[in-house]
This record gives C-alpha cells, structure tokens and sequence, in this order.
C-alpha cells in the first residue's frame, strides 16, 4: 500500500474534485529520521498536498479513503483543511479504514460520510512511543488523554451523539478498539450510509480476515520498508544519458567513429606500411 494524497480537477469547475487517501497518513514519528531521501511520505510532500487541499475551490468535494491510519496531528491537518472548505464533501471510506484516517472521514458535509458494505472500520485510543523521566511519562499521558477526548469530541460532533459513548468505544480491548463492518459503524454513529461501490477502486488488497491494529501496524512498517527498497532500486537503475556514436551531430566523421576503431585503424595503417 502506497502513501498518496492524490487530488484530482482541484479547479473550479463543472464536476466534483476528487481527493484519493490511500496507505500511511502523513509521516509517522518512529520513521522521522529514516532515510530521509528514501522516503515516500515525507512532511515537505505531505505540507504540500494539505496546501492544495485547501485550495480547492469546486462546489463538491468527493473524498476516498482506504488507510490504515497514521499520526494523529497529520490527520488533523486534513480534517481542518476540509472543513475549510466552501463546498459540499463527501467521504467514502473503503477497505480497511482506521485510526487516524477516521478523523478525516468525519470531515464530510451533514449526511456525507459514506462507507462501502464491505468496508471494516477501526476507533481507537491514541498511542505514543515515550520514556523520560516521571514528570515527562505524565505529561505524555496528559497528552494522550487530552487527544483521545478531541478525537472523541470530533465523533461526537459529527454525529450528534454523547462523547462519552466514543470514549467508551475507542477504550475497548485495553484501548486498542475493535473491528467494526459497516453496518456496526452506521449503528455507532461513526457513518451516515452504506455505499455501494459500482466499481472497486484500483489497488484494492482483498483479505477474509480482519487485522488487529498490531497486525495492520506491522503492514505500515513493511510497506514503508518497501517503498525504501523501491527507491533504492529506483537509483540503482537510474543511468547518466548516453549518447551513441551514430547520435553524434559532429560533421566531423573522424569524430563519429570509437576511439578503439581509431586506434585499430591506426594499427592496420601501419602494417601496410
């Protein structure tokens, strides 16, 4: 699964813009100094994409979403830079969409937030990696109480339910949430309606099983390995332009000609000598 922020027809005109999300939401905060060259997502691509979001003047707005999640702030990020927006948004969420990439699902205009039927949704407590001294391990938990009960309040507001109802949902399974279909997540107030997709969206990775969100983070670490190893590849393969020497555009045929054919003509002359 690729990290993209695709924006298509973001020009006011007659048809809607479209915003396709797919893989990593923006850079997560393990990965910051990995390679920088190498990565896929990095935050100076990831800026621009959130600027052109913003930029979109189109009277409607369709936004796919098939992600795993990300950082949460990167999300926010979008989120904001939808509402910002003076057009009608839809989000059609697809595949496996979770954590993070729920935020920007809430974005959609009153009555917009689809879901496909076989879609399976995922809400959670937020997580950090953190250690330090007691003071600092109390303030990452002040943080992390502080950005569940936003997240929270975002469900909340979009669907007109009682905040402590999501708090309760993203606390399950020790705070790890759980997998809900689509039906479960129209029921929990998380979607508007069920989408039927007339066609599927390219790329679409087909499994029977849903993931944990250990399962499905250890998914984002391959795929980001993967995408370094593609760009490896990438310039392995890559080749300074070569020119041939019939390409020459010298007048000079002298010049046209290898410099060992020279050296061999140079010898053959002097044998016949």
């Amino acid at each position: 699964m690729k990290n993209r922020i695709k924006i298509t027809n973001s020009r006011r005109g007659p048809g809607p813009a479209t915003i396709d999300i797919e893989g990593m939401i923006g850079v997560p905060e393990e990965w910051q100094f990995d390679e920088p060259a190498a990565r896929v997502s990095t935050y100076n691509k990831f800026q621009k994409a959130v600027s052109q979001i913003a930029k979109i003047r189109n009277a409607e707005v369709i936004v796919n979403i098939r992600s795993t999640g990300g950082d949460v702030n990167d999300a926010l990020l979008i989120y904001d830079a939808l509402e910002s927006l003076d057009a009608h948004i839809t989000t059609r969420c697809w595949g496996y969409v979770a954590s993070s990439a729920t935020i920007i699902a809430q974005a959609a205009s009153p009555g917009g937030r689809q879901i496909s039927a076989n879609a399976l949704y995922l809400i959670h407590n937020s997580t950090a990696n953190c250690e330090g001294t007691t003071d600092e391990l109390r303030q990452g938990s002040e943080l992390l109480e502080k950005t569940d009960r936003r997240i929270a309040a975002i469900y909340a507001e979009k669907s007109g339910r009682p905040l402590e109802g999501f708090k309760e949902l993203m606390g399950e399974n020790g705070g790890f949430g759980k997998w809900l279909s689509a039906a479960e997540a129209l029921e929990a107030g998380l979607a508007d309606c069920i989408y039927e997709f007339t066609a599927v969206p390219q790329n679409v990775v087909v499994t029977s099983d849903p993931m944990s969100w250990e399962q499905s983070r250890e998914i984002e670490k391959l795929n980001h390995k993967i995408s370094v190893l593609e760009s490896e590849n990438a310039q392995l393969r890559a080749r300074p332009t070569e020119v041939k020497i019939d390409e020459d555009p010298s007048p000079n045929a002298e010049s046209r000609r290898s410099t060992n054919q020279q050296a061999y003509d140079a010898d053959v002359a002097g044998f016949i000598r």
